[in-house]
């Protein structure tokens, strides 16, 4: 059961002030996220213009690893950053400077090729489902049982319908006898109601840029810490 922080994700560089797009910028502020109460990091690595890049990974990880020691580092591996199978495969088998563990949607088609590889290079992976569809394909591989977590990943805006997908993915889950550690977490509308649940149900969640600016009184934070310390706040004052 932990914190972990996603300090910017896919969102544009006016999505907020303190939004980290630079590997030097990313390890500044992940660092202030683990002292606000993050136990593991989330990156998504970014180009010199700024865009999403897997190529990027060796340069952030190694950073953001030196800023903050001991803390697992994970990356996305999401199939729009390179918008092709070859070159997300060929990105992550160049990878020098393993993250600790990636990302891996099991929406999109080439996600079992994609775990197979990360397999292969010793990195650890977080299987993200978005619907019960994900999370049935999910539980149809026999490897279904090596990874590091399952992350429910919910985007539905309307918090009954963004609660009955997540509880489709459990029953999913649960049918199949699957025993891994769950991370839940929401996106901008969802994302307090969501670390609320996880906090109830014993979860591990995750707060940041990535997944919206705001704090649970509504106002937007000034940075991801301030973030992070408001779901720290969350989860150990109440368990």
């Amino acid at each position: 059961m932990i914190v972990q922080a996603c300090i910017n994700g896919a969102r544009p560089r006016d999505f907020h002030p303190k939004l980290p797009l630079t590997a030097q910028a990313m390890a500044s502020d992940a660092a202030a996220c683990v002292a606000a109460g993050a136990a593991e990091l989330h990156i998504h690595p970014r180009s010199a213009d700024g865009r999403e890049s897997l190529a990027a990974v060796d340069a952030t990880v190694l950073a953001v690893r030196r800023a903050c020691p001991g803390t697992l580092i994970g990356v996305s591996t999401g199939a729009w950053i390179e918008n092709d199978v070859e070159r997300t495969r060929a990105a992550i088998a160049g990878w020098r400077e393993l993250p600790d563990y990636a990302s891996v949607n099991l929406s999109e088609a080439d996600a079992p090729a994609v775990m197979e590889l990360l397999r292969q290079r010793g990195v650890r992976i977080e299987a993200g489902l978005a619907t019960t569809e994900d999370a049935e394909r999910f539980v149809s591989h026999a490897d279904h049982g090596r990874v590091l977590r399952i992350l429910i990943e919910i985007d539905i805006q309307e918090l009954p319908a963004a609660l009955a997908e997540a509880h489709g993915i459990v029953a999913a889950l649960d049918r199949a006898g699957v025993r891994r550690p769950m991370l839940l977490h929401g996106a901008d509308a969802t994302v307090w109601p969501f670390v609320e649940l996880a906090r109830r149900r014993r979860w591990s969640t995750r707060v940041g840029l990535e997944d919206g600016r705001t704090l649970p009184d509504g106002k937007v934070a000034q940075d991801n810490a301030e973030i992070v310390s408001a779901a720290a706040a969350v989860f150990w004052s109440k368990t």
